[in-house]
């Protein structure tokens, strides 16, 4: 079992910068590949970016490549989104996610372990 808190988003202006954190508590942290997924209103989840489970591998959705940045610390079992150049449509839950996998995945249903969620929003 894992616990996932995401934290760090909140209402910024389109050209500006946030920084989400998922803390991660109970088993082994460093043996799951993570994932951020966001969900605007009236649309379905979609996936943003993924991590191995080493850090050593990344990818992203075509929509972020080139303006968010994913990393973890596995020594402070915590995953990061460091989102640059925001737009209004970012605007967004965002979720942080741990997948059964080690290496990255954008496969929903292989992310078992959920975070409640950080609302983002880009104002124009």
């Amino acid at each position: 079992q894992v616990q996932l808190v995401e934290s760090g988003g909140g209402l910024v202006q389109a050209g500006g910068s946030l920084r989400l954190s998922c803390a991660a508590s109970g088993r082994t942290f460093s043996t799951n590949g993570m994932g951020w997924f966001r969900q605007a209103p009236g649309k379905e989840r979609e996936f943003v970016a993924a991590i191995s489970r080493s850090g050593t591998n990344t990818y992203y959705a075509d929509s972020v490549k080139g303006r968010f940045t994913i990393s973890r610390d596995n020594a402070k079992n915590t995953v990061y989104l460091q989102m640059n150049s925001l737009k209004p449509e970012d605007t967004a839950v965002y979720y942080c996610a741990a997948s059964t996998k080690i290496v990255v995945t954008t496969r929903y249903n292989e992310y078992i372990y959920w975070g409640q969620g950080t609302q983002v929003t880009v104002s124009s």
